[in-house]
């Protein structure tokens, strides 16, 4: 089976969907993109991820160019055009076409692209033996919680990771954790609480994370939405991270430092199959 995107409402062959070079989302950045997770071909916190999409749209002007039914029409039919059981459905949409200039002209169409990945995503290494995680200094721009195509600071962050035989990098500023390079980060602090970053401007406001929560408040779990420091998560007993590809992974080691008994620990295990059962259920 060939591989099938969208492109602008077009469903195209993967070899033959071209983009002009005068792309604002080529040449300046200037888009904003959404990836959400399928599980037996059906997406998952679909509604939340394309709520976050409208409001990063307008965000930075740039008109959402459907409603969430014809949003969710395409998904669905690139889904099955595909025969996607279990990975992704990634849309990515940018202002449009024109000359290279700063600012832009009103009226400008929209750029909207649509592919599938497969991946396995219910099956996963880390979740059984735990992620390492470095930290580093977060030097992304002030309007973090607006998912923008401008990812070079996230690139550096994991590449970085990367070479230093890490999967993740936890983002700091001002000695407080913000969020991973593609993720939002947890602490279980030494007395049982869940601790994790509130939304603001300085962080994505995650939709898996926002589900976790959620699904925290069910439980006797306790959550306290607030900052914590590199110190503070090295005396954790638990630490993980939450993301639209990887549910909910275990940390074994920050910085090359253990974190509890350096093995996923029970309450990120816990959650991550409480999160993985209500999506199917769902």
């Amino acid at each position: 089976m060939s591989r099938i995107v969208l492109l602008n409402g077009d469903f195209l062959d993967f070899a033959d969907a071209k983009l002009p070079i005068m792309d604002r989302g080529f040449l300046f950045a200037d888009g904003i993109y959404e990836v959400s997770a399928v599980l037996n071909g059906r997406t998952i916190d679909n509604e939340a991820h394309l709520a976050r999409l409208d409001r990063s749209l307008r965000a930075i002007d740039i008109p959402n160019p459907y409603s969430t039914a014809e949003w969710v029409g395409f998904q669905n039919d690139l889904i099955t055009r595909n025969g996607l059981r279990e990975g992704t459905v990634y849309i990515q949409v940018t202002r449009g076409v024109a000359e290279r200039e700063f600012t832009y002209a009103e009226g400008l169409t929209p750029t909207v692209l649509m592919v599938t990945q497969a991946k396995n995503l219910l099956t996963s290494k880390l979740a059984v033996d735990g992620a390492t995680v470095i930290t580093l200094p977060d030097l992304r721009w002030a309007r973090r919680d607006i998912k923008s195509v401008g990812l070079l600071a996230q690139v550096l962050a994991k590449q970085a990771a990367k070479r230093a035989g890490a999967d993740e990098a936890w983002m700091v500023e001002d000695g407080l954790v913000t969020e991973g390079a593609s993720s939002s980060a947890f602490i279980v602090t030494r007395d049982g609480a869940l601790v994790t970053r509130p939304f603001t401007q300085a962080v994505l406001p995650g939709v898996t994370r926002r589900a976790i929560t959620a699904l925290i408040r069910e439980t006797d779990l306790r959550l306290d939405e607030r900052a914590f420091s590199v110190a503070e998560a090295l005396a954790a007993q638990e630490a993980f991270y939450t993301s639209a590809s990887s549910f909910v992974t275990p940390v074994a080691s920050l910085d090359g430092d253990p974190i509890g008994t350096g093995k996923p620990g029970p309450i990120a295990i816990k959650l991550r199959e409480f999160y993985i059962r209500t999506a199917l259920a769902g």
